[in-house]
């Protein structure tokens, strides 16, 4: 098993790609090493010392490491973890734990507006951040404020206010007049 690496534009994450599937639908976000529990991959990653975070998409792994962490040190562990996992048959996830990175739902008065700007997260902007191994998922909308939630390499990388400003927020408005402004919300 050969498994790349790529780097994020998130300096504490990197992104590892094992050659087959991690998750057939969705993302799975892991902050802590209490949320792994029903990861049996998480939790082996998570063992390796100075791991903060792990996130799974459909085809990468993407794992955050503490400040004082050297990926130098951290990311031979990580390489022998993932290889372990998949060489022993172990699920990625255990039981009906279903995917987490869905959308928040919403229904009310601003539900056709809401239902766009998931279309374009959906369209034009997770496909573009899953590369970075993050993703950001639509978490409210109010008053022409929407909140997204970012996770993976997303979550806490110096460039995301920037990709949030910027990139999302420009894409947003653009298409869909009633939005005005762009924030993110914590796990």
């Amino acid at each position: 098993m050969f498994i790349q690496t790529e780097t994020t534009p998130n300096p504490a994450t990197l992104k590892f790609l094992p050659g087959q599937t991690v998750l057939e639908a969705g993302t799975a976000d892991f902050p802590t090493a209490e949320a792994a529990a029903k990861s049996p991959l998480a939790k082996r990653i998570f063992a390796v010392p100075g791991v903060t975070g792990v996130f799974f998409g459909s085809d990468f792994v993407t794992v955050t490491k503490g400040e004082s962490t050297e990926w130098d040190h951290a990311k031979p562990a990580i390489l022998g973890a993932i290889m372990e996992h998949f060489q022993s048959g172990a699920p990625v996830l255990e039981g009906e734990a279903p995917a987490a990175g869905g959308h928040a739902s919403h229904d009310g008065p601003d539900a056709a507006i809401v239902s766009q700007i998931k279309e374009l997260l959906d369209t034009r902007v997770r496909p573009a951040v899953a590369q970075d191994g993050g993703d950001i998922t639509f978490h409210g909308f109010e008053r022409g404020v929407v909140y997204l939630h970012m996770q993976g390499a997303c979550a806490g990388c110096p460039s995301s206010t920037l990709t949030l400003k910027m990139g999302i927020e420009n894409l947003l408005r653009h298409y869909i007049p009633e939005v005005t402004e762009v924030r993110a919300v914590a796990g």
